[in-house]
């Protein structure tokens, strides 16, 4: 477990970096790396994606606000894709490492909102737009203006274009509606980082079967906390696994919390919810 300062230290700062525009979401990305290795140094991944940008920039035949956002989108490819092997498989899904950019600089490879940051970020240090598109079930980039001309590219796939109806068919066999007009907007970067947080938390779901991944589902729920906005309802799920790890008294005072707040909106809910923190103040005697 990480030193308590370190981890105070930390939190401050990823609550700083994610409340201050723009957001750095290389910055929050490489903080939240830091909560499993304490060891990560943010600047030495801050230095690969200058590292990567200035490879691109390189092969930019134009300045880049000039650049044809297709042209961008294959120079990018060639670069993060073809070069330096950015990219996924289906067994990315089951390792952690995955979700951590640190390691997916590193590794070249990681879920496809993590590739994604990547894309984005050093997009932003050629001078390149390139903004989030969250599709349900498959996170992609686009390149160049969303209210005019642009490009779709996955980076889990090396950056293999995209037309509309390819986001269309993939919003619509993960259940999501082709037609929704908010399909293809560039997703703000509070929402990128929670969709990754919750990632983190769906593969580290089952901590009764694996107990070390509660600390895991712990950190990705306090730094969930630590958005600007964020479902009430992890405020019950940071208390159950408060329990969970050993802080019975901690565990009960957010589940009472938390059943105060939506005590006037769901009463069953909320005497529910109180009842498991009496079960978890019982332990302490």
């Amino acid at each position: 477990m990480n030193d308590p300062s370190d981890v105070s230290a930390r939190r401050a700062r990823f609550a700083e970096v994610v409340r201050t525009e723009p957001v750095d979401l290389a910055e929050a990305c490489l903080l939240m790396g830091a909560e499993e290795d304490r060891e990560v140094d943010t600047g030495i991944g801050r230095a690969e994606l200058d590292r990567l940008a200035h490879a691109v920039a390189a092969k930019l035949t134009e300045p880049a606000e000039e650049t044809d956002p297709a042209q961008a989108a294959a120079v990018l490819a060639l670069v993060l894709g073809a070069r330096a092997g950015f990219g996924g498989a289906q067994a990315d899904y089951a390792d952690l490492r995955s979700s951590l950019l640190h390691h997916v600089l590193r590794r070249r490879r990681g879920l496809p909102i993590l590739l994604s940051v990547v894309w984005m970020e050093v997009g932003r240090r050629a001078g390149i737009h390139v903004y989030g598109v969250a599709l349900p079930g498959h996170f992609v980039v686009g390149i160049g203006d969303p209210d005019g001309d642009f490009v779709l590219a996955d980076p889990f796939q090396g950056g293999r274009l995209l037309t509309v109806d390819d986001a269309r068919t993939i919003a619509l066999g993960a259940g999501g509606s082709p037609d929704d007009p908010h399909l293809l907007l560039p997703a703000q970067p509070t929402a990128v980082l929670l969709r990754i947080l919750n990632n983190i938390r769906a593969w580290a779901q089952n901590p009764h079967q694996a107990p070390e991944r509660a600390w895991t589902r712990l950190w990705a729920v306090e730094l969930s906390l630590l958005l600007p906005r964020h479902p009430a309802v992890l405020r019950r799920e940071r208390g159950t696994l408060l329990v969970l790890t050993g802080d019975f008294a901690g565990g009960a005072a957010e589940l009472e919390e938390f059943a105060d707040l939506v005590g006037a909106i769901d009463g069953e809910l909320a005497e529910t919810v109180r009842r498991e923190a009496r079960e978890a103040r019982s332990r302490l005697n």
